[in-house]
């Protein structure tokens, strides 16, 4: 009998739905930038993220004195303390806190996803990491790509691929979705230049139009990280520091 766990890609959060009842961890992945932002927010002492879907609660969450991130269209919503640059978590005031974070495309998804058995954030800074910590948990697995306004994007799916080929390198773990097979090749072609391989990606150029080109050189810098967000109450912690 094959005892292998499934580990599957889904393109978008549009596609979802047609997903979620299957698999026991879901794997939020927003590589530009949310994602990866909330990676760097761990690593430099941050104590929690809450993600929040509307810019409406993350105005509830300001008026409760939060510090709060939000971006719309790749840039800062004015008002706000700061959006989804991994910079932007760089600093030590952040330390200890609990902050806010609203992005275009990853909190919703974390959103979309949150009723699932356990939501990990997943971005190519935490890649290694994260993998290891999916083969040990030995359940089934979905890569839910943010993608672009529910359209697909190569850069979540470039991620997913990757996570898939370690996983099934391991021979605890099966694909069957061409969705995935798609990713793992998509992956394969990309992971010796990812900056050269993403240069005429979508949002690249669109964040590369708003001068954020450290932020692409950043996000797309893999094992820079060692984090495993998780959500928990409606609160995403390093699960190192949550057991």
């Amino acid at each position: 009998m094959d005892t292998r766990k499934h580990i599957e890609v889904c393109f978008s959060p549009y596609l979802f739905p047609l997903h979620k009842e299957e698999y026991e961890i879901v794997v939020v992945i927003d590589v530009l930038r949310a994602t990866s932002a909330i990676c760097a927010a761990f690593d430099n002492g941050v104590k929690a993220v809450i993600p929040v879907a509307t810019i409406e609660e993350a105005r509830s969450y300001q008026e409760q004195g939060y510090l709060v991130g939000a971006e719309r269209g790749g840039q800062i919503v004015e008002g706000f303390d700061f959006g989804n640059s991994p910079y932007s978590y760089m600093n030590d005031d952040l330390k200890d806190q609990e902050v806010v974070l609203s992005t275009t495309n990853g909190t919703k998804a974390i959103d979309l996803a949150k009723d699932a058995e356990t939501v990990v954030i997943g971005s190519l800074l935490n890649l290694d990491a994260l993998c290891e910590w999916l083969v040990e948990q030995d359940k089934n697995i979905l890569c839910l790509c943010s993608g672009w306004q529910n359209k697909f994007n190569l850069e979540d799916t470039i991620c997913a691929g990757a996570i898939t080929e370690h996983l099934i390198n391991t021979g605890k773990f099966k694909s069957d979705e061409d969705s995935s097979i798609a990713a793992k090749y998509l992956y394969l072609s990309a992971k010796d230049n990812y900056m050269g391989y993403l240069k005429s990606s979508s949002h690249r150029r669109r964040l590369k139009n708003l001068n954020l080109n450290e932020d692409i050189k950043y996000c797309l810098t893999p094992n820079q990280s060692s984090v495993i967000p998780v959500l928990k109450d409606g609160k995403l912690v390093n699960i190192k520091n949550s057991k």
